[in-house]
Protein backbone atom coordinates (compact mmCIF):
# COMPACT_ATOMS: atom_id res chain seq x y z
CA UNK A 1 0.00 0.00 0.00
CA UNK A 2 1.34 3.38 -0.93
CA UNK A 3 1.54 5.91 1.87
CA UNK A 4 -0.04 8.57 -0.35
CA UNK A 5 -3.46 7.04 0.26
CA UNK A 6 -5.77 9.78 1.63
CA UNK A 7 -6.55 7.76 4.77
CA UNK A 8 -3.08 6.24 5.32
CA UNK A 9 -2.00 8.23 8.37
CA UNK A 10 -5.16 8.10 10.46
CA UNK A 11 -5.90 4.49 9.48
CA UNK A 12 -2.45 3.42 10.67
CA UNK A 13 -2.95 5.23 13.98
CA UNK A 14 -6.41 3.72 14.49
CA UNK A 15 -5.21 0.24 13.51
CA UNK A 16 -2.34 0.40 16.02
CA UNK A 17 -4.69 1.48 18.84
CA UNK A 18 -7.19 -1.25 18.00
CA UNK A 19 -4.55 -3.96 17.64
CA UNK A 20 -2.79 -2.90 20.87
CA UNK A 21 -6.16 -3.19 22.64
CA UNK A 22 -6.51 -6.79 21.45
CA UNK A 23 -8.92 -6.27 18.55
CA UNK A 24 -8.23 -9.19 16.24
CA UNK A 25 -11.34 -9.39 14.10
CA UNK A 26 -12.35 -6.62 11.67
CA UNK A 27 -15.86 -7.24 10.32
CA UNK A 28 -16.72 -4.84 7.50
CA UNK A 29 -18.88 -3.80 4.62
CA UNK A 30 -16.52 -2.24 2.05
CA UNK A 31 -16.40 1.55 2.04
CA UNK A 32 -13.84 4.15 1.00
CA UNK A 33 -13.83 5.36 4.63
CA UNK A 34 -12.61 2.02 5.97
CA UNK A 35 -10.68 0.58 3.01
CA UNK A 36 -7.21 1.45 4.30
CA UNK A 37 -7.97 0.23 7.84
CA UNK A 38 -9.23 -3.07 6.43
CA UNK A 39 -6.16 -3.38 4.16
CA UNK A 40 -3.92 -2.99 7.23
CA UNK A 41 -5.89 -5.64 9.12
CA UNK A 42 -5.69 -7.96 6.09
CA UNK A 43 -1.90 -7.66 5.95
CA UNK A 44 -1.21 -8.15 9.66
CA UNK A 45 -0.57 -11.69 10.92
CA UNK A 46 -2.47 -11.21 14.19
CA UNK A 47 -5.69 -9.78 12.74
CA UNK A 48 -8.37 -11.11 10.46
CA UNK A 49 -10.99 -9.44 8.30
CA UNK A 50 -14.49 -10.71 7.64
CA UNK A 51 -16.31 -9.37 4.59
CA UNK A 52 -20.01 -8.97 5.36
CA UNK A 53 -22.99 -9.03 3.02
CA UNK A 54 -24.89 -6.71 5.34
CA UNK A 55 -23.98 -4.68 8.41
CA UNK A 56 -26.14 -6.46 10.97
CA UNK A 57 -24.12 -9.64 10.41
CA UNK A 58 -21.21 -7.75 11.92
CA UNK A 59 -23.05 -7.17 15.20
CA UNK A 60 -23.59 -10.92 15.50
CA UNK A 61 -19.95 -11.62 14.63
CA UNK A 62 -18.81 -9.15 17.30
CA UNK A 63 -21.12 -10.86 19.82
CA UNK A 64 -19.63 -14.23 18.93
CA UNK A 65 -16.11 -12.88 19.31
CA UNK A 66 -16.99 -11.58 22.78
CA UNK A 67 -18.47 -14.94 23.77
CA UNK A 68 -15.13 -16.65 23.07
CA UNK A 69 -13.07 -13.96 24.78
CA UNK A 70 -11.91 -12.13 21.65
CA UNK A 71 -12.29 -8.52 20.55
CA UNK A 72 -13.81 -7.38 17.28
CA UNK A 73 -14.77 -4.17 15.53
CA UNK A 74 -17.57 -3.62 13.02
CA UNK A 75 -16.57 -1.12 10.31
CA UNK A 76 -19.32 0.39 8.16
CA UNK A 77 -20.63 3.51 6.50
CA UNK A 78 -23.35 5.50 8.25
CA UNK A 79 -25.97 4.35 5.74
CA UNK A 80 -25.49 0.80 7.07
CA UNK A 81 -26.42 1.76 10.63
CA UNK A 82 -30.06 1.66 9.49
CA UNK A 83 -29.72 -2.09 8.89
CA UNK A 84 -28.72 -2.80 12.50
CA UNK A 85 -31.49 -1.89 15.03
CA UNK A 86 -32.71 -5.44 15.71
CA UNK A 87 -29.14 -6.58 16.26
CA UNK A 88 -28.26 -3.49 18.33
CA UNK A 89 -31.11 -4.52 20.64
CA UNK A 90 -29.23 -7.82 21.10
CA UNK A 91 -26.13 -5.92 22.22
CA UNK A 92 -28.18 -3.78 24.60
CA UNK A 93 -30.28 -6.61 25.98
CA UNK A 94 -27.39 -9.04 26.39
CA UNK A 95 -25.08 -6.23 27.62
CA UNK A 96 -22.15 -7.33 25.52
CA UNK A 97 -19.44 -4.87 24.55
CA UNK A 98 -19.66 -3.79 20.94
CA UNK A 99 -17.14 -1.65 19.08
CA UNK A 100 -18.21 0.14 15.90
CA UNK A 101 -16.27 2.30 13.45
CA UNK A 102 -18.63 4.38 11.35
CA UNK A 103 -17.59 6.53 8.40
CA UNK A 104 -20.21 9.22 7.97
CA UNK A 105 -22.18 10.28 4.96
CA UNK A 106 -24.93 12.88 4.97
CA UNK A 107 -23.13 15.54 6.93
CA UNK A 108 -20.41 18.14 6.24
CA UNK A 109 -20.10 18.73 2.49
CA UNK A 110 -22.38 15.90 1.36
CA UNK A 111 -23.46 16.16 -2.29
CA UNK A 112 -25.74 13.12 -2.47
CA UNK A 113 -29.26 13.95 -1.19
CA UNK A 114 -29.98 10.27 -0.56
CA UNK A 115 -27.31 10.17 2.16
CA UNK A 116 -28.84 12.88 4.37
CA UNK A 117 -31.76 10.99 6.01
CA UNK A 118 -29.60 8.21 7.48
CA UNK A 119 -26.71 10.58 8.19
CA UNK A 120 -29.05 12.69 10.29
CA UNK A 121 -30.45 9.65 12.12
CA UNK A 122 -27.20 7.87 13.05
CA UNK A 123 -26.53 9.47 16.43
CA UNK A 124 -30.16 9.30 17.60
CA UNK A 125 -30.47 5.68 16.53
CA UNK A 126 -27.21 4.64 18.22
CA UNK A 127 -28.04 6.51 21.41
CA UNK A 128 -31.49 4.89 21.58
CA UNK A 129 -29.72 1.53 21.82
CA UNK A 130 -27.27 2.72 24.46
CA UNK A 131 -24.28 3.02 22.12
CA UNK A 132 -21.77 5.62 23.34
CA UNK A 133 -20.61 7.94 20.55
CA UNK A 134 -17.05 9.19 20.16
CA UNK A 135 -16.89 11.67 17.26
CA UNK A 136 -13.86 12.47 15.18
CA UNK A 137 -14.25 15.93 13.64
CA UNK A 138 -10.54 16.61 13.08
CA UNK A 139 -7.10 14.96 13.35
CA UNK A 140 -6.71 15.93 17.01
CA UNK A 141 -9.83 13.90 17.91
CA UNK A 142 -8.74 10.57 16.39
CA UNK A 143 -6.50 9.08 19.07
CA UNK A 144 -8.66 10.34 21.96
CA UNK A 145 -11.92 9.11 20.45
CA UNK A 146 -10.51 5.74 19.37
CA UNK A 147 -8.91 5.12 22.76
CA UNK A 148 -12.07 6.17 24.61
CA UNK A 149 -14.26 3.87 22.48
CA UNK A 150 -11.81 0.97 22.85
CA UNK A 151 -11.75 1.43 26.63
CA UNK A 152 -15.53 1.77 26.91
CA UNK A 153 -16.12 -1.36 24.82
CA UNK A 154 -13.36 -3.31 26.56
CA UNK A 155 -13.09 -3.11 30.31
CA UNK A 156 -16.08 -0.76 30.38
CA UNK A 157 -18.25 -3.45 28.75
CA UNK A 158 -20.29 -0.88 26.79
CA UNK A 159 -21.34 -0.54 23.18
CA UNK A 160 -19.29 2.28 21.65
CA UNK A 161 -18.95 3.87 18.22
CA UNK A 162 -16.04 5.78 16.72
CA UNK A 163 -17.84 8.12 14.32
CA UNK A 164 -15.62 9.61 11.62
CA UNK A 165 -17.29 12.77 10.30
CA UNK A 166 -17.11 13.88 6.68
CA UNK A 167 -15.32 16.96 7.94
CA UNK A 168 -12.54 14.58 9.01
CA UNK A 169 -12.75 12.11 6.10
CA UNK A 170 -13.53 14.58 3.35
CA UNK A 171 -16.82 14.64 1.50
CA UNK A 172 -17.32 12.35 -1.48
CA UNK A 173 -18.31 13.87 -4.79
CA UNK A 174 -21.14 11.35 -5.36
Amino acid sequence: MANNHPHAEWSGTMFDILRDAGVKLFAHVPDAGNDRLIALADKHNDTRTVLLTTEEEGVAICAGADLVGERAVLCMQSSGVGNCPNYLSLAKGARFPLLLMISMRGDYGEQNPWQYPMGEAVETLLQSFGVLIFKVEGPDDLEKATTAAVNASGNGAQAAAIVLSQKFLGAKGF
